[in-house]
Formats: C-alpha cells, sequence, structure tokens
C-alpha cells in the first residue's frame, strides 16, 4: 500500500513539480542578489517563473520544444556552483521566505488535494486552456472551442505558465490544473512578504492575511444563519449587478481563471516598484539595469495573463517613474507645498531647472531611465504576442447610473476603510473640517464614493506619504472610480458600480 502511494503518478507530480521550481528559483537567485540583496531569495521564485514563461512563449512561437526553455536555467546553476554562488553563508537568513513559500503552497494543495473536481462552475473552461496548450504549445495556442481557431483573441499566457511548467515535469493536465493554484498562492506570499518587509517596521506577517481574510459580507451571513456553502458566493454577490471576490474565495472556489493567476504578478510588480522607488537613488549602475528589467518583465507579463490588469498598473508604474525621476531631481530640503507645489516644481523641471546634470551617462541607468525605459520594453518583451492578437478589446467607458449602496458597500469594502480611519486618526482629530468632504458626494447620490474620498483626502493631506501610503492611495482611486465608470466589452452592459 505505502509501496504504491510512493510511486502513484500524482505524488510524483507532486514531487517534480516542486523540484522544477526550486531549480528554477535557484538558478535565478545568485544573479539578483548583488541587485535586490536580502530580498534576491524570495523575488527569485516568481521572477524565475516569469522567466522561464518568456523562454518557453518563444519556444513555442519559434516552434522548438517547450521543454529546451529549461536548459538555460541547468546551465546557470552549474555555472553559479562552479563560481560560489550557493555557498553555505548564502542561505543564512532565507529559512523564512522559503517557510513562508511551502507553508501556502502546502495550503493550498491540500485545499486541492481535498476537493481535486474540474467539473463544476468554469473549472472546464479553464483547463481546457490548459490542455489544448500542453497538447500542441505552439504560439498562439489552439482555440479548444473552435476547431481550426487560435487563442489570439485571449490573454492565456497563465495558462501557458503552467501548461510549459506540467510539460517539462511530464504531468498530465489534470495534476497540473490542481498544481497551478498552489503554485500562485505560494509565490504571490512569498512576494508579499517580501513587500512587507519593505512597507513595514513590524507586524511584517500581517499583510500575508490579505490572502486569507473574508470580507464583512461573509461574516454578516454567517450571523444570518445562513450555509457556509451560500455564505461563500453569496459574500461575493454584495453589490448589486457585480463579482467582488476576494483571494480567499478564489482559492477555495478553485477556478484557475486569470484574474487569480495574475495574483502573483500583481504582489511582484507591486514589490519591484516600491523596491525601485526607496532605492533607485543609491542603487548603481548595474542594479539600476536589473530594476528596469525585472519591472518591464512583470509589467510586459500582466496584459499577457489578465488584460485588465494593465489599465491598473500600467498608469501606476509609470506614477512610481515619475516619482524616481522627481526624488532625484528635487533637492530633499525642498519645501513641500502640496500638489500644486509639486506641479509647479515638475513644470520647472522639464524646463531644464534642478539639480546639476548626473554622474552617470549610461542610457539604462538616468533618473528617467525607469518612467521612459520601463513601458516600452515591457511592450517589446511579447512584441509578437501583440502583433497577433486580434481582439475587439473594450469599447468605450460608461458612466454609472446607479451607484452601490452604502450597506453593500461597506459589506465588501468596510474592513479597509476603518483600517484606513484608525491609522488615519490624529490627522481627523487635527483637521476635523474635512470630515464633511463626503457630503457632496452623498447629496450628488454617490455617498459610497464619499466614504472611500474621506481617507483619500486626509491621506494626499499629508506632507509626505509613505509607499505604504503611495498605495493605499491607488486603491482607494480604483475604488472611487468604479462608483463613477466602468468599462464597456461585449458582454453587455451594466449600470451599477
Amino acid at each position: 500500500m505505502v509501496e504504491s502511494l510512493v510511486y502513484s503518478p500524482q505524488v510524483l507530480g507532486v514531487i517534480s513539480w516542486i523540484a522544477l521550481l526550486l531549480l528554477l528559483q535557484l538558478a535565478i537567485w545568485p544573479l539578483l542578489r548583488p541587485s535586490l540583496r536580502d530580498y534576491a531569495f524570495p523575488a527569485a521564485f516568481p521572477v524565475s517563473l516569469l522567466i522561464f514563461t518568456v523562454i518557453s512563449w518563444y519556444c513555442g512561437l519559434l516552434k522548438a520544444p517547450v521543454q529546451a526553455a529549461v536548459i538555460p536555467f541547468l546551465f546557470l546553476i552549474v555555472w553559479s556552483a562552479w563560481r560560489g554562488g550557493y555557498q553555505r553563508t548564502y542561505f543564512s537568513g532565507q529559512g523564512k521566505w522559503a517557510l513562508v513559500f511551502f507553508v501556502f503552497f502546502l495550503f493550498m494543495l491540500e485545499l486541492r488535494f481535498v476537493n481535486p473536481s474540474i467539473s463544476y462552475a468554469e473549472k472546464f473552461m479553464d483547463h481546457a486552456f490548459l490542455a489544448s496548450i500542453m497538447r500542441s504549445p505552439v504560439v498562439p495556442p489552439f482555440d479548444p472551442w473552435f476547431a481550426g481557431g487560435t487563442l489570439n483573441v485571449y490573454y492565456y499566457l497563465g495558462y501557458w505558465i503552467f501548461g510549459a511548467l506540467g510539460l517539462v515535469t511530464g504531468t498530465a493536465s489534470p495534476v497540473v490544473f490542481n498544481l497551478a493554484l498552489p503554485t500562485v498562492l505560494a509565490n504571490a506570499a512569498v512576494a508579499m512578504f517580501a513587500l512587507a518587509h519593505l512597507l513595514c517596521n513590524r507586524l511584517r506577517w500581517l499583510p500575508l492575511l490579505t490572502f486569507l481574510v473574508v470580507n464583512p459580507s461573509f461574516v454578516w451571513q454567517i450571523i444570518q444563519g445562513k450555509g457556509i456553502g451560500s455564505v461563500l458566493w453569496d459574500s461575493t454577490r454584495t453589490i448589486p449587478n457585480a463579482i467582488n471576490e476576494y483571494p480567499i474565495f478564489s482559492f477555495v472556489w478553485g477556478d484557475l481563471h486569470a484574474h487569480v493567476i495574475s495574483i502573483f504578478n500583481q504582489v511582484l510588480l507591486l514589490f519591484l516598484l516600491v523596491y525601485s522607488l526607496k532605492f533607485w537613488e543609491t542603487a548603481g549602475k548595474k542594479e539600476r539595469l536589473v530594476l528596469v528589467l525585472l519591472t518591464a518583465l512583470s509589467l510586459g507579463s500582466v496584459p499577457l495573463i489578465n488584460a485588465w490588469d494593465v489599465i491598473l498598473y500600467a498608469p501606476l508604474t509609470v506614477f512610481i517613474g515619475y516619482l524616481i525621476w522627481y526624488k532625484s531631481r528635487v533637492p530633499e530640503d525642498t519645501p513641500n507645498q502640496g500638489i500644486p507645489g509639486v506641479l509647479k516644481r515638475t513644470f520647472h523641471l522639464l524646463r531644464g531647472g534642478g539639480r546639476k546634470k548626473e554622474a552617470t551617462k549610461h542610457l539604462l541607468c538616468r533618473s528617467w531611465s525607469y518612467l521612459l525605459l520601463v513601458p516600452v520594453l515591457s511592450v517589446a518583451l511579447y512584441l509578437p504576442y501583440y502583433l497577433e492578437m486580434n481582439t475587439r478589446g473594450i469599447q468605450g467607458i460608461g458612466l454609472v447610473h446607479s451607484p452601490t449602496p452604502v450597506t453593500a458597500f461597506l459589506l465588501v469594502n468596510g474592513i479597509f476603510i476603518v483600517i484606513f480611519l484608525v491609522y488615519l486618526v490624529r490627522d481627523i482629530i487635527q483637521k476635523p473640517v474635512w470630515l464633511l468632504t463626503p457630503i457632496p458626494f452623498a447629496i450628488a447620490g454617490y455617498a459610497s464614493a464619499g466614504i472611500a474620498v474621506l481617507p483619500l483626502v486626509y491621506l494626499l493631506l499629508r506632507k509626505k506619504r509613505t509607499p505604504a501610503e503611495l498605495l493605499a492611495i491607488t486603491g482607494l482611486l480604483v475604488l472611487i472610480l468604479a462608483e463613477f465608470f466602468y468599462l464597456k466589452d461585449n458582454m453587455g452592459s451594466s449600470i451599477t458600480g
């Protein structure tokens, strides 16, 4: 009995899968150490996955065997070992990152082990994409729903990631399906833990709860006495005509959708943006080059994994690039005069004012390199994808005429609004007049937007804002804009936020 379990194809599939993930990570880790330093080990998990994806995708484009994508990593392992890149001292202190990775991987693996079915909800569709790629790993992949068609009408890179991993490990597509979500969650968790070390001075484990916490609607429906099955589903359908999933729902529900796969890359991109914002000025030429290339790799993968995410992350990347350029040109002792002062100094800098010319002349390492080159390189990385893409995309922007009811808004987003207000309590006490900010929104019928505007105003009024506060501002802006606008697609229209 034990012997049959050990040699079970599923068990061997899991072992070979984990072994491949570690091989990819260990191959890239020494390359990242000079640039990311203490953060190289955790960043190497998602970064190596994206690098492997790029190489395997181009193998598919050139009609070469996808399995060949692992060869460069094997070479890097040997090369780094020969150069002493795996000395025992380098592994000191890395256990916490590995622990987070494996705890979340095994947690999600257990969930899929208990419920591995691919036969309900939209899992069959996700598996069809995955199986099609594994059956014929070419670019563009064949459309499993339309004979003779290809997936050049859909963002399919997330399925390509796991299909390529499955081909290298020789794992069957149903097993790959159930290993994909553990891989997403583990990579997202280790990247989040690294991001937390950049943002927090203590309680750095707390952001990991982002993947585990339920929304207030879940708790409210439990109080009402609903069954756990209904509670899980209904808590994501609280706002009328909208779906508001939260991570633990998505992972428990188990659909391998693009918006779920993209989570690990979203967190990686946030980590890279914050790291670049904090350390660009003190980084050397090679470090800056690596930061530009890594951010371009992550941003370039965003629209191919889940196209809708680029609407948020492309502007955010450009904004961070602007801040990096702005910080490098404006002296630290320049008086802060709020948003108007920032705009005034920006125009002054664009006319040639500010600090003296930088010492480095290297094109990829100037203060403006991040702002200009990351978007360009991110598109160039997957340029063949865009040239072959054939989709209608967004068909316009519509105005929301039925705003979200306040109760529903708080049942979905209330926990974060409360956290923001508690964090800003001193600002509120010092400037209570801004508590009136939501009133005009309420009068106009957009009370929920007014609730989100309240913490946003107090964050914007601060003289200096930390990277964590910049991310909070971004999140609040997304909530507010969603109350006023929606994107029209070919799935029909909705007038509810």
